[in-house]
């Protein structure tokens, strides 16, 4: 009788070589080029500095320790979060065409990036509240958001989002990946990795829908009602300019919350209607959905704001005031 044969077994450096996946850039426009990862830096620097200046702004400036104004710097800090997520893979994809990342490090991404990009979605539709409650309530409105109301709301948001995607990335770890290990994009997104398994991902798909009706679905229907409310009060005011007046103060929640929800609607679009699109046009709406919010988003509240603009003055031109 002969010796126990490990001729079935793979190669041990193989059995111990840890899980890696493969980023993509943009298909077609590989390995990228300057004139590709010069846009691509510009806006992650335009996003950076401009979320962490109003965040930075809002923090140092006291006349600004309002409801509308913290609430704005708890939306900062969350594209700042989602900013911080996809940038060292994007850059690393677009600057050095380094593709590969490890499992963890993949499932640790997703989990970053949904988390604040879930944040983003909770503290949006508080902002739609805190304009509720100001043109409904206006006498009540600092008694009823005070500054302990505010924190403890920011940290349920927090603390949602996080219970929330905990089970994902335990649910991914659990699964063979034999398959193509190829990701869509220059970062790790979950509808992309369940993707991949061969091995039943039902469990995952389901408890993946379920956050996102519970997350982006109930606070879009929360946004929706708040302002539903405040058309209501509006309508019911005697004076035109009295009108006009409230509804200019929920202008820059409104652009924000189109800027954030038309990305994602469109990639929703794409990605179930668009099969026999070219996947250049599923990577570039990827990219804008996790890109233009946080760019976007200090550009309006500065130019609509006034107390914003006039704080980024003072912070970056001191010598004026």
């Amino acid at each position: 009788m002969g010796g126990p044969s490990f001729s079935a077994g793979p190669p041990r450096n193989q059995s111990l070589a840890p899980p890696t996946f493969l980023l993509t850039g943009i298909p077609g426009w590989e390995p990228p080029s300057a004139w590709l990862s010069a846009p691509f830096c510009f806006l992650y620097a335009v996003a950076l500095v401009g979320n962490g200046a109003v965040v930075l702004v809002v923090v140092r400036d006291q006349s600004l320790h309002k409801p509308m104004y913290l609430f704005l710097s708890m939306l900062a800090a969350s594209e700042l979060g989602v900013s911080l997520s996809t940038l060292p893979t994007v850059l690393k994809v677009f600057l050095f065409s380094a593709r590969e990342i490890g499992r963890d490090a993949c499932f640790a991404q997703m989990f970053f990036i949904h988390c604040f990009t879930i944040m983003d979605s909770g503290v949006l539709w508080a902002m739609a509240f805190d304009r509720f409650v100001a043109i409904y309530n206006p006498l009540q409105y600092a008694t009823i958001l005070t500054s302990s109301r505010i924190v403890t709301l920011g940290l349920w948001i927090t603390v949602r989002s996080v219970l929330l995607l905990l089970p994902l990335p335990v649910l991914l770890r659990r699964l063979p990946f034999c398959r193509s290990k190829e990701l869509a994009h220059p970062y790790c997104l979950h509808p992309n990795l369940i993707q991949l398994p061969c091995a039943d991902t039902r469990v995952n798909s389901i408890y993946g829908l379920f956050v996102l009706i519970a997350t982006f679905g109930l606070d879009a229907l929360f946004i929706i009602l708040s302002y539903a409310m405040i058309v209501k009060t509006v309508l019911s005011m005697a004076s035109k300019e009295g009108r006009l007046r409230a509804l200019n103060t929920c202008v820059s929640h409104i652009c924000a919350v189109v800027v954030y929800y038309t990305p994602m609607i469109g990639v929703s679009m794409v990605s179930r209607f668009g099969r026999h699109a070219p996947p250049v046009l599923h990577s570039l709406m990827a990219n804008l959905y996790l890109l233009v919010p946080p760019v976007l988003n200090p550009i309006i509240y500065s130019i609509k704001t006034k107390e914003i603009l006039k704080a980024f003055e003072k912070l970056f031109f001191p010598k004026k005031f």
